[in-house]
């Protein structure tokens, strides 16, 4: 580790892993990434998306260790040719943002993502992308533009095509585990609201969405996107889960952009469309600072335990590592 960075640094890591519906596996991969001077705070399955978050915090080299060891077992354990991506993906560990919680910047955390990608290619063979604050290239800061075609695509699209070669590695991706996007960023809140169609509610009922629904998400996500003139810091993309019609966001700037503006406008946007926010879910932690019991954001979550989801909290208190 470069010896300007503080050591006593705290950095948190949130590895996101293209499985979601097998807890075993997901399980071995979290259990890998146990190292000394790393907590656990948070992981989860997402069984719709067919993804898994984990989120880790400790000190430079054993955030980055802890994060190399994780895409290693992915790549043991998840064959992208035997499944499709719900989520946007281009490999078993996608993406693995270095975020700066205290006593290190932004730049410091692209530092130890060029190391930590340096290691993943050197170790596994899985090659890698740079994207946001740790791009080498500025076609790259965008971590959708560094997924376009996701691994299907980028298979063929990476051995023809020079401008889509890997940073590290390749030219051609990983034949199961395709490439890792490892980055650097400011905190992102992933943030999801279902949509409902008045006439379900009215019975009742939740049926499985309507083309209308699915249509109507994807408006919302086209309008409310930051890339396509809408709200700043606003990355989103409409999907259906489980049936049902889903508004599915990142926040990568939520001082700028409130939560409770997003909520709103989504809101506002869905009914417009013939749809009606339902309820919202949250995928990871979030930070103490947009942390409001009072919001209405928040009081449309299920269940929401801020000692569960707020980082600061969940710092104090953070989960065993699961067994090997």
């Amino acid at each position: 580790m470069p010896s300007r960075l503080n050591p006593n640094a705290v950095i948190e890591c949130v590895p996101n892993f293209s499985e979601g519906t097998d807890e075993a596996k997901v399980a071995s991969i979290v259990a890998a990434m146990q190292v000394e001077g790393v907590r656990l705070l948070d992981w989860s399955l997402d069984v719709a998306h067919n993804r898994s978050v984990v989120t880790i915090v400790g000190t430079p080299t054993g955030v980055i260790e802890s994060a190399v060891r994780g895409v290693g077992r992915a790549a043991q354990l998840i064959d992208l040719t035997k499944q499709k991506g719900v989520h946007p993906r281009i490999g078993a560990a996608d993406v693995v943002p270095f975020v700066p919680v205290s006593g290190v910047s932004l730049a410091e955390c692209a530092m130890m993502a060029r190391q930590a990608g340096l290691e993943i290619w050197r170790r596994f063979g899985v090659p890698v992308y740079f994207y946001e604050a740790a791009a080498a290239r500025p076609d790259r800061v965008n971590l959708e533009d560094v997924r376009r075609g996701q691994f299907e695509g980028l298979l063929e699209t990476a051995q023809r095509d020079p401008g889509r070669r890997p940073d590290v590695g390749g030219p051609e991706l990983h034949a199961t585990a395709g490439a890792s996007a490892v980055g650097a960023r400011s905190f992102l809140i992933a943030y999801n609201i279902f949509l409902d169609s008045p006439k379900a509610l009215a019975k009742g009922v939740l049926p499985l969405a309507a083309q209308a629904d699915i249509a109507a998400a994807r408006a919302v996500a086209r309008a409310i996107r930051a890339s396509t003139g809408g709200l700043h810091g606003v990355k989103a993309i409409g999907v259906s889960v489980n049936g049902r019609a889903q508004v599915s966001m990142n926040i990568t700037d939520f001082r700028a952009t409130p939560m409770s503006r997003v909520h709103d406008k989504v809101r506002e946007l869905a009914k417009a469309h013939g749809a009606v926010a339902a309820e919202g879910e949250i995928i990871g932690l979030i930070p103490q600072e947009a942390y409001d019991p009072e919001a209405e954001w928040l009081r449309e979550i299920p269940s929401f335990d801020p000692e569960a989801k707020v980082l600061e909290r969940r710092l104090e208190h953070p989960l065993p590592w699961p067994a090997g």
